[in-house]
């Protein structure tokens, strides 16, 4: 009768979750490595697009754990619609910034300034904050393509060796990418944890452990990487980049270009500093609280600073309003399938947490003596080892373990330690079957050899550093709130 008198997918719903009680454990725990299966078998036999492949999965796990197609399908579409309603509005602005940002000459600025300031003992840190820098609003890839003519024009100009330049700038733009919002990764694990998920909290970790990270890894690996890997950059590449250089018009200053790539960052962790410092100021309803709460929103501090950007940029660089305009809609085909994929992960999460695999796992890790942080990252460097990519790792990993941190009452200190753990496990490893893996080899006309000794091993250090500063910090971090 109940049933009866509600719409039709509020009655798929009640009947999901009533069904979810009385599913049998072990065909979940079958259905869910099954799942696990096909997806790899989809995104790296098949080639499928990670998108189908993670609705592929969610269908088998569903199904197969008998939660019924109609159930699954909605729990599906369900979860989608939440997740790209919390995560698709921030990786659409981020995407604009990075763009405008690039349009504008501000990131050309920045990396003019820092290299024409060092000596050559001095690159790779120079390097190394370059990429972490430009690596903050951008996207891996967006950052990739802008600074590889960099990159090799450094290296021709100071006659350092080709991986002495490139690996602490890779490293700096790879783990911002992994650890730091409003990266899609870090956003979309985030977005698997609704309750305890908190994107400043998670910045003001993350920009830390990866600046650690860099310091560690970056210039010192590049010295061992340069005598595996002894190659000059490619001449007839850096002939194009001179002559992309003279072509260049009026650029922003270089203090103002920091501050716009900096000011979606520092809105968002004005937030979270008041938060920690005043108890319950996210809850108040003074003037002051409800300011800094929303110009502290993750959607708002990167619409402000995608306005911001606009205006001030335009009258620095002086180009037409028309170009800064048009550098909006021109940054949105790139994040279409991430997009996608993104929902598609909070889809397969949906059907995880309605079939009640997630309170499995979340039994198993309570009466088990393995850390929540390190069996994310274990979890998570599977997936992206199996599959190539670092978003359907970060996204399955969250997925599984969400239900998991909610049975241990986790508060939003461990939960942001738990995304930046699943992270870097998502980047261990980056080897033939991760479409990075090639952008790295053809743009520096490496062989296969050649890129595994650089760029995968050092994914794998930059992965593993950050694993160990995580495991010190929880000694330090209560996993309940």
């Amino acid at each position: 009768m109940l049933l009866a008198s509600q719409p039709t997918a509020d009655r798929y719903l009640t009947l999901a979750a009533s069904q979810a009680v009385s599913l049998n454990t072990t065909q979940l725990g079958i259905s869910l490595v099954l799942s696990l299966a096909v997806l790899i078998f989809l995104v790296t036999v098949v080639k499928l697009h990670p998108f189908v492949s993670l609705l592929g999965a969610a269908l088998v796990v569903g199904i197969g754990s008998g939660y019924g197609p109609v159930a699954t399908l909605t729990s599906f579409t369900g979860e989608f619609g939440s997740t790209m309603g919390s995560v698709g509005i921030l990786i659409g602005l981020g995407a604009m910034i990075g763009k405008v940002l690039m349009d504008t000459g501000a990131t050309d600025q920045v990396v003019n300034t820092l290299v024409a300031k060092s000596k050559p003992a001095t690159i790779p840190w120079i390097m190394a904050l370059i990429g972490a820098l430009i690596g903050l609003p951008m996207f891996f890839e967006v950052g990739l393509v802008i600074l590889v003519p960099v990159i090799i024009l450094v290296a021709r100009r100071t006659k350092l060796p080709l991986m002495r330049v490139a690996i602490p700038t890779l490293a700096g733009l790879s783990i911002m990418h992994a650890c730091v919002p409003p990266h899609p990764g870090p956003l979309a694990a985030l977005s698997q944890f609704k309750q305890t998920g908190n994107v400043g909290l998670t910045m003001m970790f993350g920009i830390p452990f990866a600046l650690i990270t860099l310091v560690v890894v970056g210039p010192a690996f590049s010295r061992l990487a340069s005598r595996w890997v002894p190659i000059e950059a490619p001449a007839d590449f850096v002939a194009k980049s001179e002559q992309a250089g003279k072509e260049e018009t009026r650029l922003p200053s270089f203090g103002l270009s920091v501050c716009c790539i900096l000011l979606p960052a520092v809105l968002m962790l004005l937030t979270s500093i008041f938060e920690i410092a005043i108890p319950g100021f996210k809850d108040r309803t003074d003037g002051l609280a409800q300011t800094i709460n929303f110009i502290g929103n993750p959607v708002m501090a990167l619409a402000i600073a995608l306005i911001v950007s606009m205006l001030v940029l335009k009258a620095a660089s002086g180009i037409s309003w028309k170009t800064v305009n048009d550098s909006l809609g021109a940054s949105l085909p790139a994040v279409a399938g991430i997009l996608l994929i993104v929902g598609a992960g909070g889809g397969f999460k949906g059907v995880l947490v309605s079939t009640g695999i997630g309170k499995i796992i979340g039994t198993f890790v309570e009466n088990s003596n393995i850390s929540i942080f390190l069996l994310g990252w274990v979890i998570a460097v599977f997936v992206r080892i199996a599959t190539g990519s670092a978003t359907v790792s970060i996204l399955t990993t969250a997925g599984i373990l969400s239900n998991a941190m909610t049975m241990m009452h986790a508060g939003s200190t461990a939960t942001t330690l738990l995304v930046i753990a699943i992270g870097a496990g998502s980047i261990f490893l980056s080897h033939l079957n991760d479409a990075g893996f090639w952008l790295i080899k053809e743009y520096f006309g490496l062989s296969v050899g050649e890129t595994l000794k650089t760029w995968s091993v050092l994914e794998c250090l930059l992965s593993v550093v950050v694993l160990v500063l995580v495991m010190i910090a929880s000694i330090f971090v209560p996993i309940t709130a």
